[in-house]
């Protein structure tokens, strides 16, 4: 059925969308690509489950693991990326390095701390489908639905509707004139750790939730697929993000469903990309203060 599938497609997109969230963030502040935001995936998905299983709060769970997951990303910036990027004539890629380094460890102390085994989340939502005509839906999938439009609108505010918001849309257009007129660079950088970070958990948490599992090599798919939508979108692109994830999302779904491709269904984001980049190599959407 062909509502189903575009259910399926913008469930799995809005994902997508969200992991990617931070990324593109972050390169539109620092121009890095920041494979750790896949990290930050990992330890939300770990936290949130660990937060879960002590209280048994699914949103304290979403808050707590934001929250500190954010924090995270503050800190690897002051004490890791910073530190990098201040060396005069610094290549772009050792950031690049030094953050596939972070996602491995965050994997490596998953799997130390946690153990290799999965890990279920086992929530109870009171019902397993909701049967709506001929569409099923799943509990999981409208929370996710739900869930990531409102934290995109909490973004769009927190750019549109905020000094700080201004402060990182000002920032990511040129950092040195930003500035120079006395904006407060370091806190539009902060901001996009703490949104970015934070959405990488919350989508972790519910890649958890649905599938009712994570482990320590969750991060492993997103991190290359992140790339590919990030690129196809436009660097430093917000909404361009957004559009690329529900679009891959979709592409997937639907020749997953209807038996139209031989390749891996993962790879599907790559094919995309290279088709999209032959025609507009600017991605879809170029400017970075566009959300």
């Amino acid at each position: 059925m062909l509502l189903q599938q575009i259910l399926n497609g913008i469930m799995i997109g809005s994902v997508y969308a969200l992991t990617a969230m931070g990324a593109t963030l972050i390169y539109g502040i620092l121009r890095i690509l920041d494979i750790a935001n896949a990290g930050a995936y990992v330890a939300g998905a770990y936290f949130g489950w660990f937060i879960y299983l002590k209280t048994g709060n699914l949103v304290l769970a979403f808050l707590f693991s934001m929250m500190i997951t954010g924090l995270i990303g503050v800190l690897i910036h002051r004490f890791i990326y910073a530190p990098i990027l201040s060396k005069p004539r610094i290549l772009p890629i050792v950031p690049l390095v030094a953050s596939v380094g972070l996602f491995t460890l965050t994997g490596d102390l998953a799997r130390l701390i946690a153990g290799p085994g999965t890990k279920a989340y086992n929530v109870d939502f009171g019902v397993d489908v909701i049967n709506i005509g001929k569409l099923t839906v799943v509990p999981a999938w409208i929370l996710i639905i739900v869930l990531t439009a409102l934290l995109f609108t909490v973004l769009w505010l927190v750019l549109n509707k905020t000094k700080l918001g201004l402060a990182w849309r000002a920032t990511a257009e040129d950092a040195d004139i930003a500035k120079a007129v006395g904006i407060n660079t370091n806190s539009a950088m902060a901001l996009s750790y703490i949104l970015g970070y934070g959405f990488a958990a919350a989508a972790g948490i519910m890649v958890g939730i649905l599938y009712n599992s994570i482990t320590p090599a969750l991060g492993e798919v997103p991190s290359y697929k992140m790339l590919s939508i990030i690129v196809l979108g436009g660097l430093g692109s917000p909404v361009g993000t957004v559009i690329a994830g529900l679009f891959i999302g979709m592409v997937e779904t639907m020749l997953s469903a209807y038996n139209l491709t031989f390749i891996p269904k993962d790879s599907v984001a790559f094919i995309v990309l290279i088709l999209v980049l032959l025609i507009k190599p600017s991605g879809l959407i170029s400017k970075t203060n566009n959300i």
